[in-house]
């Protein structure tokens, strides 16, 4: 059984950065691909970012790649979303996830087994 919990979200101005962490416990995810994903009020969960579980091997949706940076650290179980130049859009619930049953990194929720809390990130115009 895996546990994540997200952290590093806040109330930010727009251009602003946020570092996003995401600590998983209960089990090594050092073999599991891992994913951001987020949820605007009134919306549909969407991807984020993704990294396989070397990290050799990363996606983004379009609307954040060039800003925002999935990266992970398998020594201290821990993924991370670096969010620079934060736009009103880039608001909402972000959530971490993690996939048990394959390394390749993906870009679908459904293929993801467990999934934290979420952190909220608010960015003001």
């Amino acid at each position: 059984q895996v546990q994540l919990a997200e952290s590093g979200g806040g109330l930010v101005q727009a251009g602003g950065s946020l570092r996003l962490s995401c600590a998983a416990s209960g089990r090594t995810v050092s073999n599991y691909a891992m994913g951001w994903f987020r949820q605007a009020p009134g919306k549909e969960r969407e991807f984020v970012a993704s990294i396989n579980d070397s990290g050799s091997v990363r996606y983004y949706s379009n609307s954040v790649t060039g800003r925002f940076t999935i990266s992970r650290d398998n020594a201290k179980n821990t993924c991370y979303l670096r969010i620079n130049s934060l736009k009103p859009e880039d608001t909402a619930l972000y959530y971490c996830a993690a996939d048990r049953r394959r390394p390749s990194a993906s870009v679908r929720a459904s293929e993801y087994d467990y999934w934290g809390q979420g952190t909220q990130v608010t960015v003001s115009s």
